[in-house]
């Protein structure tokens, strides 16, 4: 059976897929063939159950909760740390200003929108918020991704961490993005695959500097500095990335139910979240 992964072309997710992708754990009969896009993407591709099993953010969760269930592995969590808004100059306030953001279904613009609701956010490809900051084309930028650790470099200062500010709002990790596995693959194909998932995060883990070869060639614009590639892949591919735990399915809840009373998130989040539930 053909199960189809789509996944960013990242760092961290060729990391945690790396040994799936170059065939090193047993894969139980089933064919994977893994496809590469951006999150907005795969966002928009999920609204439709285009693919097996597919990374998202979370924010998109509610509206596709219908087709998919989120695996209790692969999950992105920043605890104490997560995305970024960068600007030129110190900011007291983002009220009522231009922000470039990566997408309006990414968790980053949820998390931002619960800091500041009266923001005017405009969609740029993440890899051109710095720019976007840099030529005053916006006056603050919300980054993602490798841009995390190479704002300063470019002259950037931080305006506020939104995973700092989510752990001292709740006390809880914050949920960014996670792996979904289609509900009409049936019991039996999901078990498969979450068995599959946490294996192939398992080996990535025990197998560092093998995945960590890997995974640099999808590190852009920091990929000329090994320590950075380790230290980005370390944020989001750890051990909450083989198990979200207790508090990290209680921020799942919590991040969802704020974003549907605020009316960021539209629909309601649904009762059953995780496949293993």
């Amino acid at each position: 059976m053909l199960i189809r992964i789509a996944h960013s072309p990242d760092a961290d997710d060729a990391f945690m897929f790396y040994p799936l992708t170059a065939g090193i754990i047993d894969t139980e009969g089933l064919q994977i063939e893994h496809v590469l896009a951006d999150i907005q993407t795969l966002n928009e591709h999920a609204m439709k159950g285009t693919y097996e099993v597919s990374a998202v953010s979370f924010h998109v969760y509610p509206y596709i909760s219908d087709k998919y269930l989120v695996l209790p592995s692969g999950g992105s969590v920043g605890d104490g740390y997560g995305p970024l808004v960068v600007a030129k100059e110190k900011l007291q306030s983002l009220k009522g200003e231009k922000v470039a953001v990566p997408g309006l279904l990414t968790t980053a613009y949820l998390v931002l929108k619960l800091y500041e609701p009266e923001i005017e956010p405009v969609v740029y490809p993440f890899d051109q918020i710095l720019d976007a900051v840099l030529s005053e084309q916006v006056k603050a930028g919300l980054v993602i991704h490798e841009g995390q650790l190479g704002y300063q470099e470019r002259g950037l200062l931080k305006v506020v961490d939104l995973g700092e500010w989510w752990k001292s709002q709740t006390g809880l990790p914050l949920p960014l993005g996670c792996n979904v596995v289609r509900r009409d693959l049936g019991k039996e194909i999901i078990r498969k695959i979450e068995r599959l998932m946490k294996k192939s995060i398992e080996y990535a883990l025990s197998h560092r500097e093998e995945a960590l070869s890997f995974a640099i060639k999808y590190a852009r614009e920091i990929k000329e500095d090994k320590a950075k590639v380790d230290r980005f892949v370390s944020m989001y591919v750890n051990q909450r990335t083989l198990d979200y735990g207790e508090d990290g399915r209680k921020a799942v809840r919590l991040l969802l139910e704020l974003g549907y009373k605020q009316g960021i998130i539209k629909v309601p989040p649904p009762d059953v979240v995780f496949s293993d539930s």
